[in-house]
């Protein structure tokens, strides 16, 4: 079978989003609906920590396989949005001010030990896929980032509204995403677009975001089970 045209194999792409991406998960509906507990969104502050400070270290992976030097100055930005540098606050600190906003402290957050089983699972398996798979895949699993800007708009609006007992400047991680994201987007379709030219390889990166689509979706099934209202 031929390969799909550009333009059919990031519709094909963005098809995935729209059915398999977290915003349909029950947990972000009632996030945006505004029926969570303090505890569950607590909890879901929590666990997703795990995931911020695990985007630098695959991104990192990822960095080291790709081909070209153009394209690894532009990845390393990815890096720096996350852990920051001196002067310049990352988005991980950014989630710590979350955290705080909602009454956990730094080292509950860095704690390990207290991240949930399920989240933890995911987590490295998305990490080790970044470690183990060729670069092409690697990025096409970070596609989810399409789908993103929308929910984060929505968060920002839908917290303010529905969570007031979350401190605004909580909120500041994704106010800097939406500033960040789109520069991220570009490049991430501008890699995978030019570089899957084959039927295979444009299957297996429609494979790669179905599998990271799956790592969020099964986050949200971990968080759900230990903290939502039926626990």
């Amino acid at each position: 079978m031929n390969a799909g045209s550009t333009e059919e194999f990031e519709a094909r792409l963005r098809a995935i989003g729209e059915k398999r991406y977290h915003h349909l998960h029950p947990f972000n509906e009632r996030m945006h609906a505004g029926t969570l507990t303090e505890e569950e969104f607590r909890g879901w502050v929590r666990n997703r920590f795990y995931y911020q400070v695990n985007l630098p270290v695959k991104d990192a992976f990822i960095l080291t396989k790709l081909p070209g030097r153009d394209d690894r100055r532009r990845w390393i930005q990815r890096i720096i949005d996350h852990d920051g540098r001196t002067g310049d606050e990352g988005g991980i600190e950014k989630w710590v001010r979350l955290g705080a906003a909602v009454g956990l402290t730094r080292e509950h957050l860095f704690d390990n030990d207290t991240v949930l089983p399920g989240v933890r699972f995911a987590v490295d398996a998305y990490v080790d896929f970044c470690r183990r798979q060729p670069w092409l895949e690697s990025v096409a699993s970070a596609l989810t980032e399409l789908f993103a800007p929308d929910l984060l708009s929505r968060r920002i609006t839908d917290v303010r509204a529905h969570y007031p007992w979350i401190a605004t400047e909580g909120l500041e991680y994704f106010r800097a995403r939406l500033t960040q994201q789109p520069k991220d987007i570009a490049h991430l379709l501008e890699l995978v677009l030019n570089n899957a030219k084959t039927r295979e390889q444009q299957d297996a990166c429609a494979r790669a975001l179905e599998f990271k689509c799956d790592v969020l979706w099964s986050l949200l099934d971990a968080v759900e089970l230990a903290y939502g209202k039926s626990s």
